[in-house]
């Protein structure tokens, strides 16, 4: 019998999104735009990298250039990983954004006047944050060589004698389309589902015919899944659309599986599309729906996800505040998956935040629309 309703009240909406030219507009051309817009046109920097270090050498001069990068400011020590195997999952996990290697007998070459080398992996699925490590390890790398040349009193002539191998990971030519479009596939989705399901239940309360919905033998269950169900469809096929064009457009890879970035997106999608119904249980016509909206989803998921600015440069409350932002847990799995190929099972933290957001949202649209129904 739910079902039944439930099919009813979709093919309903269905029709009436059909009719709606700003709603198809909001649904298709948007997404379309922000991706061009975005994809082509922005640059953007970071400060503070987790720094993951493999001391293979345990000498006061390893100890020297850790401290370098540490106390430089740019850098914070996360972690020690003891192999090779331990890098890759620091990496993947995103516990840290480069890892610098310093080989055994580091020490007693550089203080023998002998030229040697560090590695940094660098985890590249950010373009401008992976530009900014190398930019800043060069810097500390070279002023600890000048540091070595004076005290083995080796001449200019001989060259630098500690040098660095920047090596990036997942996107080695630091283009900055391939961390931009993930960024974009939250933006959109987020923006799109909440103004979408946040104007269609008010659009009933403005043309009067909430009431005929009320008295009709449906029950809130029925009509809330009905109502968001086109839109879920919708929006998924969005979605999934701008990593096809990306992939055509900006060469995005696709590493990892579509069947878990298809399940990632749908459990955002939601949490945005309970929020819009919630909003639409505040507001009483499509104005004010609209700016809610705006203000909540648009914001936030632009300037305090990761998206666009690195959560680690913010002040502490703000910090504090992109923890309920249900995009900054999403772009984390996201590009995960496009750029890493990595599981699932990696990114546990943040799909249990994106199901806590959804289920807490969802309930709460529940239970108000239950109290407006009765």
């Amino acid at each position: 019998m739910i079902l039944t309703k439930t099919r009813a009240v979709a093919i309903k909406e269905l029709r009436q999104i059909l009719r709606d030219r700003r709603t198809l507009l909001i649904l298709l051309f948007v997404p379309a735009f922000f991706l061009l817009v975005y994809g082509y046109a922005l640059n953007f920097d970071v400060r503070h990298i987790r720094l993951g270090v493999q001391d293979n050498d345990r000498s006061t001069s390893s100890r020297e250039l850790v401290s370098a990068f540490v106390n430089s400011g740019y850098f914070d020590f996360v972690a020690e990983p003891a192999n090779p195997a331990a890098i890759d999952a620091l990496i993947d996990r995103n516990d840290a954004r480069a890892v610098l290697v310093i080989p055994a007998r580091f020490g007693a070459d550089a203080r023998s006047g002998r030229p040697t080398m560090v590695q940094l992996i660098i985890n590249g699925d950010n373009a401008n944050s992976a530009t900014t490590v190398i930019g800043y390890a060069l810097g500390l790398v070279a002023a600890q060589s000048a540091k070595y040349e004076l005290e083995a009193r080796v001449g200019s002539g001989t060259g630098p004698l500690l040098t660095i191998e920047p090596r990036v990971w997942y996107n080695p030519e630091l283009r900055s389309a391939l961390f931009l479009v993930p960024g974009l596939i939250a933006y959109i989705a987020m923006l799109t589902a909440v103004v979408s399901t946040s104007l269609s239940v008010v659009r009933e309360k403005e043309v009067g015919t909430m009431e005929q919905v009320r008295m009709a033998p449906l029950g809130p269950v029925p009509y809330v899944l009905g109502k968001t169900l086109p839109y879920f469809v919708i929006s998924l096929a969005s979605a999934t659309g701008i990593v096809l064009v990306a992939m055509v457009l900006f060469d995005l890879p696709m590493r990892g599986s579509w069947l878990g970035l298809i399940a990632a997106v749908s459990l955002f999608l939601v949490g945005a599309l309970a929020f819009g119904l919630l909003i639409s249980t505040i507001a009483e016509t499509q104005q004010v729906a609209f700016q809610i909206a705006l203000l909540t989803s648009y914001l936030p998921t632009l300037m305090l996800s990761g998206f666009i600015f690195p959560i680690s440069s913010m002040p502490a409350f703000l910090q504090l505040v992109t923890y309920v932002v249900p995009a900054r847990y999403f772009l984390v799995v996201l590009r995960g998956i496009v750029l890493k190929g990595a599981s699932l099972t990696l990114f546990w933290r943040e799909l249990g935040a994106l199901s806590v957001f959804a289920l807490v949202v969802l309930g709460l649209a529940s239970l108000r629309l239950h109290r407006q129904w009765t």
